[in-house]
């Protein structure tokens, strides 16, 4: 694990809540939306390579990718074939994790189920449709550790805007059970694989860890504290973790 400079303060003893992304953090399918992607836009003539997707698109939610896409194409952006071209890429990726499950990471489940039982309150802010989310989480058994869930549904905008995050602290403090004080943002800890991710939870002074699972650590230097992975996370590793970014 590295630990770049960057933090401003934290203090491991006000950790009391953690916020993950989905994609690229807890469910490794971002190679899979890169395929289905692909197949949606050839469907409508157009070819997206992995690089651009990697270095353009990731980290988008469905509609704010395609549109990107379209617009790349020079096509005609419209709602009503967003949503069609949404709902095909929502059709295809369910055909595929019906064939095959949804690919946990090493280690999330694990995490999410210690922070859970450590008292940590748990959210997903992800521009990933709630059908997926809550699909995943449920076939992990772990759906019910999780207090808040803001997927593509709950914004108006996705990362790197920071509204999810804003959303998902409003829904910490005011949806049962209720906290015994209000959460700070500096209080909650948001768990990245991206740079827009990131600069969204940064924009809402969030604590920052990032996961290199999809880009190198290199790339990841807006992150108060960088890991490799999840594998081998503990509530007590992460409070060190961040600690040691705090005094850097």
């Amino acid at each position: 694990m590295s630990i770049p400079a960057g933090s401003a303060g934290y203090d491991p003893e006000v950790l009391r809540a953690v916020l993950f992304d989905f994609n690229g953090v807890l469910v490794d399918d971002e190679p899979i939306h890169l395929e289905i992607l692909q197949r949606v836009l050839a469907d409508e003539g157009i070819s997206l390579a992995a690089e651009d997707y990697y270095a353009r698109y990731l980290g988008l939610d469905d509609r704010a990718c395609f549109a990107a896409a379209l617009g790349a194409a020079g096509e005609p952006v419209t709602v009503p074939r967003l949503m069609r071209l949404i709902a095909r890429k929502a059709s295809y990726y369910q055909e595929r994790i019906r064939r095959g499950g949804y690919p946990f990471f090493p280690g999330a489940v694990e995490l999410v189920t210690a922070l859970a039982a450590g008292g940590r309150m748990l959210g997903v802010v992800s521009g990933a449709l709630r059908e997926e989310v809550e699909g995943a989480l449920r076939q992990a058994g772990i759906l019910g550790r999780f207090k808040v869930l803001i997927t593509a549904e709950d914004v108006e905008e996705g990362k790197p805007d920071p509204q999810g995050y804003m959303r998902a602290v409003e829904a910490l403090n005011s949806q049962p059970p209720l906290p015994e004080r209000l959460l700070h943002p500096h209080e909650v800890l948001a768990i990245e694989d991206s740079p827009a991710g990131l600069a969204a939870a940064s924009d809402m002074g969030l604590a920052t860890l990032a996961v290199a699972h999809t880009y190198p650590a290199d790339r990841l230097g807006g992150a108060d504290a960088v890991a490799e992975s999840l594998r081998g996370l503990t509530p007590e590793r992460l409070d060190r973790l961040l600690a040691e970014a705090s005094r850097r």
